[in-house]
């Protein structure tokens, strides 16, 4: 596990933005996994500016979304498909082809989480898997537990995540979620995860601790032999940038 320790949020998001873009040049039509959230943002605004000088980037570039709030209509403005319709689709140019992931409404939820591995099973595995930290240690929608689930599931959502950013102002608040699971994530060639903010420093401790427990997720980073972490340095909890 590789700690890069940047400044500030902007200088985490270039650096993270370099990384992919490195990525998707040496291999053009690569599986980018990605989340939503605060976290993600200015990486993929940095990305989309990278498309505005250097427009045969993405050409060939294949996303697949890894997770989303179980209910809510697809362009409902807080739902993770409208987030990367505005934030990574549309700036990027992705065609539905080169797209995949949870539908947000689905008729069947457990359907729909087979769809999504078979999917993965003929496409995958993920090439750069971004993620990000939930404050409870979470990663995508894998809550803390007495145990994990290995594939795409319907998760029950923990307080702390019905208390996301991109919920506010609902009156009702998703109970589940559909995300991939912790052996899809593993399975991921390349894992970047991004955290950033005084709030997640805690969580950030927790799972730098090198102990591998259900009740952090994210620990079980440890076990993936390619793993960056881009964090400022509030996040890290130090009063310097640099790198492990």
């Amino acid at each position: 596990m590789r700690i890069n320790v940047a400044t500030d949020h902007e200088q985490m998001s270039r650096r993270a933005a370099a990384r992919i873009a490195a990525a998707v040049r040496r291999q053009p039509d690569l599986l980018l996994g990605v989340v939503t959230g605060a976290s993600p943002t200015r990486t993929y605004e940095r990305l989309a500016e990278r498309r505005a000088v250097e427009s045969p980037l993405f050409r060939r570039l294949r996303i697949l979304k890894l997770d989303e709030w179980l209910g809510l209509p697809p362009r409902h403005p807080s739902s993770c498909e409208s987030y990367l319709r505005e934030n990574l689709l549309v700036p990027l140019r992705i065609d539905r082809r080169r797209y995949q992931g949870f539908r947000p409404r689905p008729k069947d939820p457990v359907a729909d989480c087979a769809r999504v591995a078979r999917w993965l099973a003929r496409h995958g595995p993920i090439d750069v898997c971004v993620l990000g930290l939930g404050r409870n240690g979470h990663l995508l929608m894998n809550e803390p537990a007495a145990a994990l689930t290995p594939g795409p599931h319907v998760a029950r959502l923990a307080a702390s995540t019905r208390r996301h950013s991109m919920l506010e102002g609902l009156k009702t608040l998703p109970r589940r979620g559909l995300t991939l699971g912790m052996a899809d994530i593993l399975q991921s060639k390349a894992i970047v995860l991004l955290v950033s903010g005084r709030p997640k420093a805690a969580s950030l401790r927790r799972m730098l601790s090198g102990r591998v427990t259900t009740r952090c997720p994210a620990s079980f980073l440890w076990l993936h032999p390619d793993v960056t972490v881009y964090c400022d340095r509030e996040a890290f909890g130090v009063p310097g940038a640099g790198r492990w």
